[in-house]
């Protein structure tokens, strides 16, 4: 499916760059951008949508076609790292055959390419009613319809409007719900009480659009009065009454035939899709002075594809994953899936959470602060026997929590009821 784009890609490059750095811009250019984000329907907004490349008629995707099941389940339209797809793949699994799903997602340009069973170009969904319309006559063809992060999933067929959106679906009998997937729900002042190394206590992060993002979109869960599930389960207080549905991992992709072995040296990974945000900067220099020192091998990697990661992961021993958030997702899981040992920042809450949804089964991520990681680090290299049990106990506790049966349980029993 070829986008036919023609705003040149420089420009483009130059708009990434200056949103990257909106701390350091002057308010009113700031407040600008804010007005054209919270005014879809007006000039700026228009001129905005049109920013996003043209398309022609072979660009529109069918519209998504519901299954042939007593429940039908409607996902969208965020799938970030293939979630929306992977918990319709769970809700499928559930025994008796009953529950249909299907997922629909916005195709964003230059992003990771994550399987969905509906791709739809940025410029489609912003501006195609005639797909707009399509895809709401199609909808009205399923029971059930879950919301991820808060964006509406005709584009801007109601102005972006998710009450307006929410008032159709219920008119056409649709039972809704609602999926928070981090900063859309995540308040930057709370979060920065949560733990010291909170990323939004940094003065180059521009924090106010989040503040006030978060805040709306509290409001509106709030108002829509609707089930309410988060992806992971820091976000269980930011959203109180919200119900966990764990992210998915596919375990055959992950695992190896054999256990992982052990290096003498081991090999330390960190691939951080957001550096600030994980802590990369707060990290790396114990982790150099200890490749220095030959204690480790210490490799930082970005950019990988989807489908290379689990050819990245066998060539590690420990992976580094997120230092500032106090939480863990999807990247910790599929290193624990590989057997490799994780390390990370993760508060008490967190971990008491993961383990009444395992049962007991603990959260095996080996807890590191910026301050602490070289001596754990250097810890788990001295000891091999440790980092085996480790890679097991990871493995364990993602086919306890993470393989998708724990997802489709939340869901069902927090909203789709009996199948």
């Amino acid at each position: 499916m070829g986008i036919v784009t023609r705003v040149a890609g420089a420009p483009r490059r130059a708009i990434d760059r200056m949103l990257r750095r909106r701390a350091s811009l002057p308010k009113p250019v700031n407040r600008l951008i804010d007005h054209v984000a919270d005014h879809p329907d007006g000039l700026l907004g228009r001129l905005a949508a049109r920013s996003l490349g043209s398309f022609g008629p072979d660009d529109i995707p069918p519209p998504t076609a519901a299954p042939d099941t007593p429940v039908r389940v409607y996902i969208a339209p965020t799938n970030y790292a293939a979630q929306g797809w992977s918990w319709a793949r769970a809700l499928e699994a559930v025994p008796g055959g009953r529950i249909g799903a299907r997922n629909m997602a916005v195709e964003v340009p230059g992003g990771f390419d994550f399987p969905a069973d509906t791709e739809v170009p940025v410029p489609v969904y912003a501006r195609s009613v005639d797909w707009q319309r399509a895809e709401l006559a199609a909808v009205s063809a399923f029971t059930h319809v879950l919301v991820e992060a808060e964006r509406p999933l005709f584009g801007r067929l109601f102005s972006r409007d998710l009450l307006a959106e929410a008032r159709v679906l219920r008119e056409a009998g649709l039972s809704t719900a609602y999926l928070a997937h981090g900063t859309d729900v995540r308040l930057p002042s709370a979060h920065r009480e949560l733990t010291p190394w909170s990323p939004f206590a940094d003065a180059e992060l521009y924090v106010d659009r989040l503040e006030r993002e978060a805040s709306r979109n509290r409001r509106l869960l709030a108002e829509l009065g609707r089930p309410t599930f988060v992806s992971t389960p820091d976000l269980l207080i930011d959203v109180p009454g919200a119900h966990w549905c764990p992210v998915v991992v596919d375990l055959d992709r992950w695992r190896e035939p054999e256990p992982p072995g052990v290096r003498e040296r081991p090999i330390v990974v960190h691939v951080p899709s957001k550096s600030t945000i994980k802590g990369t900067q707060l990290i790396e220099p114990a982790m150099r002075e200890l490749d220095r020192a030959g204690v480790i091998e210490y490799r930082s990697v970005s950019g990988v594809p989807s489908e290379r990661m689990p050819e990245l992961y066998r060539t590690a021993d420990i992976v580094l994953d997120q230092f500032r958030l106090g939480s863990y997702g999807v990247a910790a899981c599929e290193a624990m899936a590989a057997g490799r040992v994780v390390v990370g920042h993760v508060v008490d809450s967190v971990r008491a959470a993961a383990a009444a949804a395992g049962d007991g089964v603990a959260l095996p991520i080996v807890e590191a602060t910026p301050d602490t990681v070289g001596e754990v680090v250097a810890s788990l290299a001295a000891d091999t026997e440790r980092m085996r049990r480790l890679g097991a106990a990871g493995i364990a506790f993602v086919e306890a929590v993470h393989d998708g049966r724990c997802s489709a349980r939340a869901l069902v029993d927090h909203w789709i009821g009996e199948a």
